[in-house]
């Protein structure tokens, strides 16, 4: 006797396998990483200074020579490439970068890490100064393995995205008033 599957596993199925295919692929970590650590050459991913508001900015250090390419998911235009630099240059360079809104406090250095452990790359990150935007952190950055690529996902922390406008309001309050 033919085993009948019922059509809703035959859905159940398809949906499975429609969203496997459509996943970015392994997740990969970021950890606290130390200047001394850096060494190398590195494509420099300079992402976002667009305005001098922007808090999307954020400055990616790329291993050269490994093999993955680090790449953000998002149009050209949001961010530029710098290939061999080495590593002291490409720090500071990333610092200098992500330093381009009034509300900037320090630079956060993490490692992005593969599943065995192996450092992929470097992230310098704003944090900005807490009471402007809720939160020093404003950005959520992922990064996933695809095939020979690593993409990373660049965007606003929802708090940040509430608060954002409120620092605006504050330079517009703090004028004279006649």
């Amino acid at each position: 006797m033919k085993k009948i599957i019922p059509s809703w596993r035959i859905l159940l199925l398809f949906i499975a396998a429609l969203l496997t295919s459509c996943a970015p692929g392994a997740s990969l970590r970021t950890e606290s990483a130390a200047v001394s650590q850096i060494s190398g050459a590195y494509r420099l991913i300079l992402y976002g200074c667009n305005h001098t508001k922007d808090l999307e900015t954020i400055a990616i250090l790329d291993t050269e020579g490994d093999r993955y390419t680090i790449e953000p998911y998002a149009p050209d235009f949001n961010y530029r490439v710098k290939k061999g630099v080495p590593a002291k240059e490409a720090l500071e360079e990333a610092d200098k970068f992500i330093d381009c809104n009034p509300g900037y406090k320090e630079a956060q250095l993490t490692r992005i890490v593969d599943p065995q452990g192996i450092t992929l790359g470097y992230e310098v990150k704003p944090l900005y100064l807490a009471f402007l935007y809720g939160v020093p952190d404003v950005l959520e950055t992922h990064y996933f393995l695809k095939g020979d690529k690593v993409i990373v996902t660049i965007r606003l922390r929802p708090s940040a995205r509430e608060t954002e406008g409120g620092s605006e309001e504050m330079e517009r309050d703090s004028g004279d008033h006649e």
